[in-house]
């Protein structure tokens, strides 16, 4: 018997795991089919002008296939999962309607699971309750804040580290403004999830220490192709600050803060290396717990053959 149609096939996997590569050659072997247009689940790609520390695929990529979500907003705008999900749920339908296959690509994994598991009725920020949350915990430091959330959504507090500064401040925010919990906006959000077919294909490399030297090696070319050039460019403009969303990304945060205490470009490599490297954990601990995904050894010779052979498969079955 033959299973329903796909919606979408979700190509994830760790910070420099090949993924880009991987959906381009995709899209590529798709052109027999119909073909197949890149949605980014990126939440870095969205901003313009963050070019080389995002490693956005060149111009010449981006004019290969299709792409969508990337270049979408400037760097003083925020952008949520949900806004993602809201965003991407018309592209899917559009793309499929054209006869083609929409690829979503990267590892912002909070963006799929948003996708995947339906949104919420979330309020939206109130900046008079967040900045009585800050001076809170300007006094009483976040774990006490952490404390407290514990009391009030044991849920949401028991899977956030007592340092999370913003999504305690979120969450505390939440049960200010509404007397619920965040935990049960995202329940009522599962059980009106959207009934998605999208099978997630997942590259995650066996031996750590090859993710380790990739990363290392990309950011050390970043850095050479004028990264730095390109933070100071952002930093020039007078309107951004290091707490909007799109400088706490990886790299920019540690970039900004090296300009700001007089570190040497090494150092801003070395912490922007770590960082990259911690970010990639906390990603392949998220994917380890999507029992669903299919994962492809990200370092095997034959990775992409995997990738494809899984894609046609879930195509055609």
């Amino acid at each position: 018997m033959k299973q329903r149609s796909v919606d979408a096939i979700a190509l994830v996997g760790p910070t420099a795991s090949g993924k880009t590569a991987a959906a381009l050659a995709l899209a590529d072997s798709l052109q027999p089919h119909g073909g197949a247009e890149i949605i980014s689940v990126d939440s870095a790609l969205v901003y313009r002008g963050m070019d080389i520390g995002t490693a956005k695929p060149s111009r010449e990529e981006l004019a290969a296939v299709p792409h969508h979500l990337i270049d979408t907003l400037d760097p003083l705008q925020s952008y949520s999962a949900a806004e993602f999900a809201k965003d991407a749920t018309p592209l899917i339908r559009d793309i499929r309607a054209r006869g083609k296959t929409p690829l979503l690509v990267g590892g912002t994994m909070l963006y799929l699971k948003a996708l995947l598991e339906g949104l919420n009725d979330m309020p939206p920020t109130d900046p008079e309750v967040r900045a009585q949350i800050h001076t809170r915990a300007a006094q009483l430091g976040w774990p006490a804040l952490h404390a407290e959330l514990a009391r009030v959504d044991p849920p949401t507090a028991a899977r956030l580290a007592p340092g999370d500064s913003q999504r305690i401040g979120r969450a505390l925010e939440v049960w200010t403004t509404t007397g619920q919990s965040l935990s049960s906006f995202h329940q009522s959000a599962k059980a009106a999830a959207p009934d998605w077919h999208i099978p997630v294909i997942s590259l995650e490399p066996l031996d750590r220490a090859w993710l380790h030297q990739r990363i290392a090696l990309r950011f050390e070319q970043m850095m050479a192709a004028g990264f730095m050039d390109e933070v100071k460019a952002l930093r020039q403009r007078g309107d951004l600050n290091p707490d909007l969303p799109s400088m706490r990304c990886v790299g920019y945060r540690q970039a900004w803060q090296g300009l700001q205490e007089g570190w040497t470009e090494a150092e801003i490599c070395e912490r922007g290396i770590f960082a990259t490297r911690q970010l990639a954990k906390r990603q392949i601990t998220w994917l380890r717990s999507m029992p669903g995904r299919r994962v492809v050894d990200a370092q095997a010779g034959d990775a992409l053959s995997q990738v494809k052979q899984m894609v046609m498969q879930a195509l055609t079955t």
